[in-house]
């Protein structure tokens, strides 16, 4: 009996973005829901999605690593190696949105994906240190592994009342952001631009002060003090120059690599339901809705293109072909 044929395509650890930025918007629903009682059934729903979509893109793409024989290649990779850490981050924060209905195991399915983050971020650490990468090579995503992984954990772990582990793993990505964001805006300042399936990247730039923003109002129950201002400071910075990036960013072909919008941007939208909500803004609960709208419209149009993509067979790359063998002589 022959062995069935592998895949014509390529499935590569950035699809884990989808998931992640569903998850994304999942924390803005349920910030909304906090702040300005919106209903809370959007963020259940969303949840719920975001945990099938994991769980799916997770068994697609160990089957297609293992036929197409990259199982050791996949983390060391220097463009794509980084976003193998959200296969850990997005369960942390399933598991904090399961934990006010079912504690236990809530706890356990953030702690599980708190310690792969921690390991997965040390390890590939150490890769970047040992490998010969050229700095052309490096694009924001290297944020993942460590800044968001540690901010997102600084967060996950205020909202469980796990304050002195919070206050641990806030320091642990607000370092990594210094010292990783250093790296890449040198790269992005000094060399040639990103190819253009890499240039949605750059989205993960405004992500940072925003998580770390989340993180901070997570922290501190919400209260604006000098930190949160701070964190706002940069993070406006960073959203005036993703609008400075719209005509840059058409540059790109649509693919995997377009839901690294997704996460930063639905963050970003989070942060400012947590500043309305902390400044008592006259109108927050429109505003908070108007956030919620933009947010919720963008990822369905993101959804509805990454559908027509797999429909079309635009959206995953494939398999290169193998080359043909030399006529003879």
């Amino acid at each position: 009996m022959t062995a069935p044929a592998a895949s014509a395509y390529r499935l590569t650890p950035n699809l884990f973005g989808i998931g992640f930025g569903v998850a994304g918007l999942a924390q803005a629903w349920t910030a909304a829901a906090d702040s300005v009682h919106a209903p809370a059934w959007p963020s259940y729903v969303l949840w719920i999605l975001a945990a099938a979509i994991w769980l799916f893109t997770l068994i697609a793409y160990a089957r297609n690593v293992a036929a197409q024989g990259r199982l050791r290649a996949e983390l060391p990779d220097p463009v794509l190696g980084p976003f193998t850490a959200l296969i850990a981050i997005v369960p942390m924060l399933l598991g904090v949105a399961l934990a006010p209905h079912a504690r236990s195991a809530g706890e356990a399915v953030y702690a599980a994906g708190l310690v792969l983050t921690v390991l997965m971020g040390g390890w590939l650490t150490g890769v970047w240190i040992r490998a010969d990468t050229k700095l052309p090579q490096w694009h924001p995503g290297y944020f993942l592994p460590t800044v968001a992984g540690g901010l997102i954990a600084a967060n996950g772990s205020a909202a469980l009342g796990w304050t002195t582990l919070a206050h641990v793993m806030f320091g642990y990505g607000l370092i990594c952001w210094f010292v990783l964001g250093s790296i890449l805006l040198v790269r992005l300042f000094t060399q040639p631009m990103l190819p253009p399936p890499l240039l949605p990247t750059i989205a993960i730039e405004v992500a940072p002060p925003v998580v770390a923003g989340n993180a901070w109002f997570a922290i501190n129950s919400g209260r604006l003090d000098l930190g949160a201002e701070i964190l706002g400071g940069y993070a406006l910075l960073m959203v005036l120059v993703q609008l400075s990036m719209a005509g840059t960013y058409r540059r790109a072909p649509f693919g995997p690599g377009y839901w690294a919008f997704a996460f930063s941007y639905a963050a970003a939208l989070t942060d400012g339901i947590h500043w309305l909500d902390a400044e008592h803004v006259d109108g927050r609960r429109a505003l908070t809705y108007l956030l919620l709208a933009l947010a919720t419209l963008a990822l369905a149009a993101l959804a509805a293109r990454t559908l027509l993509g797999l429909r079309r067979r635009t959206f995953l790359p494939r398999v290169p072909a193998p080359a043909a063998p030399a006529a003879a002589g």
